[in-house]
C-alpha cells in the first residue's frame, strides 16, 4: 500500500512541474514574431496610402465639381488669376486673387468667402484673418504638412491642388493655352481638344515661399511642362528647390509614381510620372488640336 502511496505522489508531482522555453525556443519564436511584423509594416503602410490617395482624389473631386457649379452659374470657368496686368510674378504685389477664391460658396465655405474684399487684392491686411485659414478641401492628406509647417512660415495657408494654366513653362498670362490663367473666362465651347483630354486642376508640391491658396500666383497655378518630384531635406523634410519669382513649375505630388488630376469633364484621374512628356503637354492645352486618343492613365 506505502508502494503505491509512493508512485501516485512521483506522478503527481511529474504533473505539476513546469517546463521553461529554452534559449533555442525563444529566439526561434522571436524570429518568427519579427518576420511577421516584416512583413506587416509594408502592407500596412501600403493601405493608409491607397486610403490617403482615395481621400485626395475625393477632395480633387469636390473642387471639380465647385467648378462646374461655377461655370453652371456664370456660363465660364472661374479666372485662374486677376489682376490689371500681367505676366503674373511670385511677389506679394498686386491683386492676385485666385480661382480658390472665387470657388469657396461652392465648397460650402460662403463665411470665408464673405470676409474677402477682392477688391484689395489677396495680400490686403483686411484679408489677413481670411488669408490664413486652412481649408481641408485644397489639402492632400499624402502632404506632409504638420513636418514641413516647422520649416516654412505660412503652411497653414497652402493649397496642395493648382490649376492648369499652360502646357509649357511660361509666365502666367492672359495669352496661356490652359484653362485657369490670366483673367481668363474659359467656357466648355472653347476647349477644343475636348474636356476628358483637357487637364483642369493638378496635384503640386508647395515651394517654401508659397503665397497660399488665395494668391493667384504659383501657388495656385501650375502647368504640363514637367513632373516636379519633391526633394528631401536634411533633416528628412520634402520640399521643393527654390527657384526665382518668375518660374512658375509643374505638377507632381507625395503619392509614389504620380498624381492625381481633374479634367474638364470632371474625371479625376491618377496620371504616372513617367507619363510620356509630348502627352503630357497636349493635355495641358486646351486647343493644340493633338489627336491623343487611347487608354494614357
Amino acid at each position: 500500500m506505502q508502494f503505491f502511496r509512493i508512485r501516485a505522489a512521483y506522478f503527481l508531482s511529474r504533473t505539476n512541474c513546469r517546463r521553461a522555453f529554452t534559449l533555442v525556443e525563444l529566439l526561434v519564436v522571436i524570429a518568427i514574431i519579427g518576420i511577421l511584423v516584416g512583413l506587416l509594416l509594408p502592407a500596412v503602410q501600403a493601405a493608409r496610402e491607397a486610403a490617403r490617395r482615395c481621400m485626395c482624389s475625393n477632395n480633387m473631386g469636390q473642387v471639380g465639381l465647385a467648378m462646374h457649379h461655377y461655370e453652371f452659374n456664370r456660363e465660364h470657368l472661374p479666372p485662374g488669376v486677376t489682376n490689371d496686368t500681367g505676366p503674373i510674378l511670385n511677389q506679394a504685389i498686386g491683386n492676385h486673387i485666385s480661382w480658390a477664391v472665387q470657388i469657396l460658396p461652392y465648397i460650402e465655405q460662403i463665411s470665408i468667402y464673405r470676409n474677402i474684399n477682392q477688391k484689395l487684392g489677396a495680400y490686403a491686411a483686411e484679408n489677413q484673418e481670411a488669408r490664413t485659414v486652412r481649408i481641408a478641401s485644397f489639402l492632400c492628406p499624402s502632404d506632409a504638412l504638420d513636418q514641413r509647417m516647422k520649416e516654412l512660415d505660412n503652411f497653414s495657408t497652402e493649397s496642395s491642388y493648382a490649376g492648369c494654366y499652360h502646357s509649357v513653362e511660361a509666365p502666367i498670362d492672359s495669352d496661356n493655352n490652359g484653362l485657369l490663367f490670366l483673367n481668363s473666362r474659359i467656357r466648355f465651347n472653347q476647349i477644343l481638344d475636348g474636356s476628358s483630354n483637357t487637364i483642369l486642376l493638378g496635384e503640386k508640391i508647395a515651394l517654401p515661399n508659397d503665397l497660399g491658396w488665395m494668391s493667384g500666383t504659383r501657388a495656385t497655378l501650375r502647368n504640363t511642362d514637367a513632373f516636379t518630384l519633391p526633394k528631401r531635406t536634411r533633416r528628412g523634410v520634402l520640399v521643393e528647390e527654390e527657384v526665382d519669382e518668375k518660374t512658375v513649375g509643374g505638377f507632381g505630388s507625395f503619392h509614389s509614381a504620380g498624381a492625381n488630376f481633374v479634367f474638364a469633364d470632371g474625371s479625376v484621374r491618377f496620371l504616372s510620372e513617367g507619363i510620356d512628356i509630348e502627352l503630357f503637354r497636349n493635355l495641358g492645352s486646351r486647343n493644340d488640336g493633338a489627336m491623343i486618343g487611347g487608354t494614357y492613365y
